[in-house]
């Protein structure tokens, strides 16, 4: 059997499995060894600012020949500037947010963390995710011509005009109905249909549950499964319920190529199918992280986080003293609850072609099923 379906001819690759655009762990030796191997890489560049990204895209070009691409993030919320709308008690983020740095710096002495010192910004662009960072980003991804674009957060309509006369294959990552609508009236070329078991921002909607419903609101655009998809099962799954190929992310984490640290890498490894949590005490926005020291002190302490980006803000400090001090038990990033499957840390090719062969096996069993033996 040949895993092979017509999303691969759309994005000139050879099997319909993707990389998951994780922020800073999908790098460019990460995408480049999924090109080589068959699949779309795609760089998780939602942190880089423009020289870094385009940096990183120079490196992807270098490893690979292969067709890859770029995900980062457009929240409208942000780009609109309505985080910036006071609460019921009259108070704005901004307002906010030195009671909520006192308390993360509160929790880092009680951790033992020192603070990190400020971080380098790039291009003279303010810390954090903004609307000047988003559009900083857009600007290289097109001046660059990169093969493939992928929104994670966001509709990307308002750069489609100009990514389409440079041949860029637009991606959008949903987690509604509503939202797959949306960006169908944009004109993406494939729509990732991202469930509630998927690690990072995702959907209030289990996989199982959304993936159809966006399959049957895409109006023929090819649809991306994705959440908990970690091994070849995963990606039958998703075909026999309409997707043409796979978004993986997590599966992806526990490889040599993937650019974090090796302390996340053991507590991917180590993790069950219970161990991660819905947090906004990352980003400000619902994203699923391994529980952590971190996670658990906003539950305990009772308070809501900021929104995007204010909690970056609150949280980056944090996270960057606990990666320097190798702190799985602050820092041990995000995934997704198929982590549980995940027994080793390997070369992603070899994760690559494990999945493929499953998925490859996987289908034949069904079609024996059909046949009553």
């Amino acid at each position: 059997m040949n895993l092979r379906t017509p999303i691969c001819e759309l994005l000139g690759i050879e099997v319909p499995i993707v990389l998951a655009g994780m922020g800073g762990a999908s790098h460019p030796e990460l995408a480049a060894a999924v090109s080589n191997g068959g699949g779309l890489g795609v760089l998780g560049a939602a942190a880089c600012g423009p020289e870094e990204l385009r940096e990183w895209i120079a490196r992807t070009r270098a490893l690979t020949d292969k067709p890859f691409g770029v995900d980062t993030l457009l929240p409208l919320s942000v780009r609109r500037e309505t985080f910036k709308e006071s609460d019921a008690a009259g108070m704005t983020p901004a307002e906010k947010l030195p009671e909520y740095q006192d308390f993360a710096r509160e929790f880092m002495e009680r951790e033992g963390l020192e603070t990190p010192p400020p971080r380098k910004r790039d291009g003279g662009l303010s810390g954090g995710f903004s609307k000047d960072l988003f559009e900083a980003q857009m600007e290289v991804v097109i001046e660059e011509a990169v093969p493939v674009y992928a929104s994670g957060l966001g509709d990307p309509g308002p750069w489609m005009e100009r990514m389409r006369a440079n041949g860029t294959k637009v991606m959008s990552v949903v987690g509604a109905v509503r939202h797959a609508r949306k960006v169908v009236a944009s004109g993406v070329d494939v729509i990732v249909a991202q469930g509630h078991d998927a690690g990072g921002h995702n959907s209030p909607v289990g996989t199982m549950a959304l993936l159809p419903q966006v399959v049957d609101a895409a109006a023929g655009i090819p649809v991306l499964g994705a959440g908990g998809i970690t091994d070849g099962r995963g990606v039958a799954a998703a075909l026999m319920l309409g997707a043409s190929g796979a978004w993986i992310g997590s599966a992806f984490l526990a490889t040599h190529e993937a650019n974090i640290a090796e302390f996340q890498k053991k507590a991917i490894v180590d993790a069950t199918e219970e161990g991660t949590t819905i947090t906004r005490s990352i980003t400000g926005k619902p994203a699923r992280y391994i529980k952590s020291k971190w996670t658990e002190a906003w539950v305990d302490a009772g308070i809501e986080p900021l929104p995007m980006p204010y909690q970056t803000f609150v949280s980056s400090p944090v996270l960057q003293a606990a990666n320097a001090g190798d702190r799985g038990d602050v820092a041990p990033g995000f995934a997704g609850q198929g982590i549980g499957m995940i027994q080793s840390i390997r070369p992603a090719a070899e994760v690559l072609a494990e999945i493929v062969a499953g998925a490859e096996a996987a289908l034949g069993a069904a079609g024996e099923h059909l046949r009553g033996s």
